[in-house]
């Protein structure tokens, strides 16, 4: 029902009783000053666990392509998979980050699981959205969905949640994946406390297809094999599923009441994580061509196989840090680390016997010196455990800021890690696919330096791995994937040099990157291609009196043939093997991108030389890498 109201004709006295505005004078600014207070860019920031602070960029710049993708960061270094949303293959393995605390294991599906030190914590001055899009390869779509509220100045709050959704273009290839995150970060007004917290629930489902039976078939070019379809798979129905939630806090309480020369700070940090991992495959039989086979061996069950891993981890860190704000800081700390990776039963096998659980009970303690003085920042940790169970850690860092020019980052560490959890125990309703070991401490030493410069950027890496663990295959049948664990009790020494550099010619540029490697070992364990390079020609110009910027180019990708690893769905690893090479390919891809205000739009055709220089592109053996496909996406960015 409506109904009408009678207009109160008595005046308001809260109505302003100087000349109204038109709303054009209102467009314009008016008569009157606006005297809300407005808020610079430099108060939009973002801040990690280690304090490395960035602020809010709407620019499009070459480096926004690049990390315009599922994992939201250049992907220089890695292989992705066929589908969006699976594991993607390394090709630089200077990228790996060493802890010297035993994981969980599972690394071929944690790509896109985000780790504590990866949370970015907000600090903003008025409410900031981000929406992120991309299509995908075929039906679904990639999202991430961001926003950050300021509660009152001393309190901030951030929402997130990432999804995807793609079927793939072969049998069995779905991929689903969910990511929420939740953080807050407070301190008094004094700075006397503060504390920054998360809380993630991050899940990953991937229909797991094990590759192509006949890689013949896919390199033939047959025009009946376009439709990815009629390629046959090993898997038909398997699946994998993990599943992972954290509860972190880390807070910091200044002793005397305001900040002086001198400071005490008691500080604190707390991790619980717990993690989940299942294998599903009903169907244990396989065909290759005309004959059938077992891929993973014979198996306890004879249908619906279904291993599940279970994992928990609860982290503490207590010290006390002294600050001279000429001296730097001095922080003595001990930690308490516990996990438990365990299945639901003890195996009595011909083998031995298969415990049920995995427990660690690690006990550190430490130091760390942080200077930071005019150009000069160092960080150096030591620690070591008095538990039963040693691990050890040394790092240090030094970064020089010369000027705006040239900067310089020096980096050494020395650590003696305790092996992943899935080294030591599995058990599986695959025969061959259960084991307890007591695998020996990796010891890794890595020397690293890093220059930026107006002629070129570089860094450098030198790395000695010594009892170095890894999965290999066993099985004598080339179609079967047989994967345990081992160890190499030599030594291996590793060195990676990258070289970036971008010239500009007028409105046109040519971003570079490559990079060098080499691996010295007895046997062939780590291995990495010689050669890896990108190369990016575009053109950048404003239109439409400066409404609209555009960037359009070519991007050039390629590496040189090695033996690449591949990958186990059981145990969602990768494994070294010695009997297919893959690169010495082209990838070539176009885009055209552009920015209206705070919107960023990109376009793209990936691997669009697909069907003129042949069909030999893998991302491991037995899985082709992509065919070329128009995918559109954009960033829309919302604050005042």
């Amino acid at each position: 029902m409506l109904f009408s109201q009678k207009k109160d004709l008595k005046k308001d006295p809260r109505e302003n009783e100087g000349p109204k505005q038109s709303f054009s004078e209102r467009l314009k600014g008016g008569k009157e000053k606006d005297t809300a207070k407005v808020a610079s860019i430099d108060m939009y920031r973002f801040i990690t666990l280690e304090r490395d602070t960035t602020y809010l960029d709407t620019a499009l710049t070459i480096e926004r392509e690049y990390s315009h993708n599922y994992l939201r960061r250049d992907l220089f270094g890695l292989l992705a998979f066929p589908n969006e949303g699976q594991a993607y293959n390394t090709l630089q393995y200077s990228l790996t980050q060493q802890s010297a605390y035993p994981e969980m294991g599972f690394k071929a599906k944690h790509f896109n699981f985000l780790e504590a030190n990866q949370i970015r914590y907000a600090s903003v001055a008025t409410p900031v959205t981000e929406l992120f899009f991309k299509s995908i390869l075929a039906k679904g779509h990639s999202v991430d969905s961001y926003f950050a509220v300021n509660l009152s100045p001393n309190l901030n709050l951030s929402i997130a949640y990432k999804g995807l959704r793609s079927e793939g273009k072969y049998i069995n290839q779905l991929a689903s994946t969910g990511s929420f995150r939740f953080t807050m970060s407070y301190h008094t007004t004094s700075k006397r406390y503060l504390i920054n917290s998360h809380f993630t629930s991050q899940d990953a489902l991937n229909e797991e297809n094990g590759g192509i039976t006949t890689p013949e078939d896919f390199e033939s070019e047959d025009t009946k094999y376009k439709n990815r379809q009629r390629l046959q798979v090993y898997l038909t129905d398997a699946e994998s599923f993990l599943r992972a939630k954290r509860i972190f806090v880390d807070h910091i309480f200044r002793v005397n009441p305001s900040e002086a020369e001198n400071n005490l700070y008691v500080t604190h940090q707390f991790n619980f994580e717990n993690k989940f991992y299942q294998y599903y495959q009903p169907t244990l039989e396989s065909a290759v061509g005309t004959r059938s086979i077992y891929r993973f061996g014979d198996a306890i069950v004879t249908s619906n196989l279904k291993d599940q891993t279970h994992y928990n981890k609860m982290y503490n860190k207590a010290g006390l840090l002294y600050e001279n704000k000429t001296l730097g800081k001095f922080q003595f700390f001990i930690d308490d680390f516990r996990s438990n990776f365990y299945y639901n039963r003890i195996l009595i096998l011909d083998k031995g016997v298969i415990p049920s659980t995995l427990s660690r009970n690690i006990n550190n303690v430490g130091g760390q010196y942080e200077y930071w003085k005019n150009k000069w920042h160092g960080k150096f940790l030591l620690s070591k455990s008095i538990s039963k169970q040693s691990v050890s850690n040394v790092e240090a860092n030094l970064n020089y800021d010369l000027n705006d020019d040239f900067q310089f980052v020096f980096g050494y560490q020395n650590i003696s890690k305790l092996p992943n959890d899935i080294y030591n125990l599995y058990q599986s309703e695959y025969e061959s696919y259960n084991w307890s070991n007591t695998f020996d401490n990796e010891k890794i030493n890595v020397l690293s330096g890093s220059a930026v410069t107006p002629w070129f950027d570089a860094s450098l890496q030198l790395s000695t791995l010594t009892d170095h663990l890894y999965f290999k295959n066993t099985a004598t049948d080339a179609s079967q994937q047989i994967v345990t664990p081992s160890q190499f009790g030599g030594t291996i020494k590793y060195l990676s040099l990258k070289l970036s550099k971008e010239l500009t010619f007028g409105k046109f540029a040519l971003n570079n990157t490559i990079l060098y490697q080499k691996a010295d070992q007895n046997e062939a364990i780590l291995n990495v291609p010689d050669l890896v390079t990108r190369n990016t020609i575009y053109y950048s110009n404003y239109f439409f009196q400066h409404a609209l910027f555009i960037q359009t180019g070519i991007t050039f990708n390629y590496f040189t043939k090695f033996y690449a690893n591949d990958y186990n769905p059981v145990i969602g690893e990768f494994f070294v093997q010695q009997q297919k090479q893959i690169g010495n390919y082209p990838n070539l891809d176009f885009f055209i991108n552009a920015k209206i205000q705070r919107t960023r739009v990109y376009i793209k055709a990936e691997h669009f030389n697909s069907a003129y220089t042949g069909n030999n592109y893998y991302s491991a053996p037995n899985n082709p890498y992509r065919d070329m496909t128009i995918r559109f996406g954009l960033i829309w960015n919302f604050f005042n």
